[in-house]
């Protein structure tokens, strides 16, 4: 059939997801919905997909047979994670589509080469530079001025992978620390806001965006997610989904895509990263819009025709991380269920570790800042602390 094949993947149909993790988990909620079976491909066991779905394959992503044999299970695959070695995704296009595909994933597991393909596309980038060696270094901090975040072309999340350097010592130590594979060097930029945009393509063509996301990190994780955009940032959100729509274009996308994006002080944008799947940044919408992220999935990688999506309720998303868990006991979530407007979301994980997504908390309120105050009041009644939520 080969990837390129645009046929329409009807409900009833099977889909295979690469990834077993909380984002397989909630888009096969989805996909149940809307009549499909779902088989997941994980190299985990007993993972929060596999809970849920009616296959679950517990296998190496290099394994071409095990490989094979899933994709001949299903009608179309897709991924919840973008760093799914590419062997994988070839091997499993040879026998159903597989979106995104190739093309997409090498540009969005490689810093370098995502950065750089953004830039011939005409798209803003954070300004950036190779670094492979100390004279590297040197260069690169003559382009991009201290302070600077060097980070491993390849790999990495949640701030892994990555170090703020602030002189030429702390960036050798950096090249060894990081190395020796090739490196990224990006300019360290004073932002007011990080933003985000979620945005669909089907292999029809159509493409959907979301509205633009305000997005606040806590230890290199995403901590709170608000939609609508105010002040200040509502002046740029056009122009944000505007990039994200010809990032998706340009990159022939089928699939799902969010885009993160710097807001610096003068108001100019600047794309960061890539992530071609759904975003934790997204999981409000399962509340706060008519389509959610994951049914949008399904639709763009089953090439049904779209949600609209143009339009979301006011609400706040703070994650839920093992730090909330005392002792291995989990948090009393009667005040969350009592909340009006408040949803709970926990990912079925047993083992409650310090910076692990656990579950997710999404406030609807009259205004995102309503919404903010009620999310970070709850959360912080699990935590044991207290704190002024503006």
């Amino acid at each position: 059939m080969g990837s390129k094949s645009s046929k329409r993947i009807e409900p009833g149909g099977t889909i295979g997801v690469f990834g077993g993790g909380q984002l397989g988990r909630m888009f096969s909620h989805a996909a149940q919905r809307m009549g499909y079976q779902v088989v997941v491909f994980t190299d985990e066991a007993a993972s929060p997909a596999a809970q849920v779905v009616r296959e679950s394959i517990v296998g190496d992503y290099t394994d071409i047979e095990a490989v094979s044999a899933f994709a001949k299970r299903i009608d179309v695959a897709t991924l919840e994670f973008e760093n799914i070695p590419l062997l994988a995704v070839e091997t499993a296009s040879m026998i159903v589509p597989v979106r995104p595909g190739q093309q997409v994933l090498a540009v969005a597991q490689n810093r370098l080469k995502e950065k750089t393909t953004l830039r011939d596309f005409g798209i803003p980038v954070t300004p950036f530079c190779e670094v492979r060696s100390y004279s590297d270094v040197l260069h690169a901090a003559e382009l991009l001025g201290w302070p600077m975040v060097i980070k491993t072309a390849s790999g990495g999340y949640d701030g892994k992978g990555q170090l703020r350097v602030s002189n030429t010592a702390q960036g050798n130590d950096a090249l060894d620390v990081l190395g020796p594979e090739p490196l990224i060097a990006e300019k360290w930029i004073e932002y007011i806001a990080e933003v985000s945009v979620l945005v669909a393509r089907n292999p029809s063509g159509q493409i959907e965006a979301y509205p633009m996301f305000t997005n606040r990190h806590c230890n290199h994780i995403l901590d709170i997610t608000t939609v609508p955009a105010t002040g200040a940032l509502s002046r740029v959100e056009s122009k944000a989904v505007e990039i994200a729509k010809v990032i998706a274009e340009s990159l022939g996308l089928e699939g799902l895509v969010c885009v993160e994006m710097f807001v610096d002080r003068q108001g100019a944008l600047m794309v960061n990263e890539l992530a071609p799947r759904p975003h934790n940044s997204g999981h409000l919408t399962i509340e706060a819009s008519a389509v959610n992220q994951f049914e949008q999935q399904v639709r763009a990688v089953c090439n049904l025709p779209l949600g609209e999506v143009s339009q979301c309720r006011p609400a706040a998303m703070v994650n839920l991380l093992g730090d909330l868990w005392k002792d291995g006991r989990a948090p009393d979530w009667s005040a969350a269920l009592s909340q009006r407007g408040a949803h709970l979301h926990l990912y079925g994980k047993t083992d409650a570790r310090v910076g692990r997504k656990m579950g997710h908390l999404t406030v609807l309120g009259e205004n995102p800042q309503a919404a903010t105050q009620d999310a970070l009041r709850l959360r912080d009644q699990w935590a044991g602390t207290s704190g002024s939520w503006g």
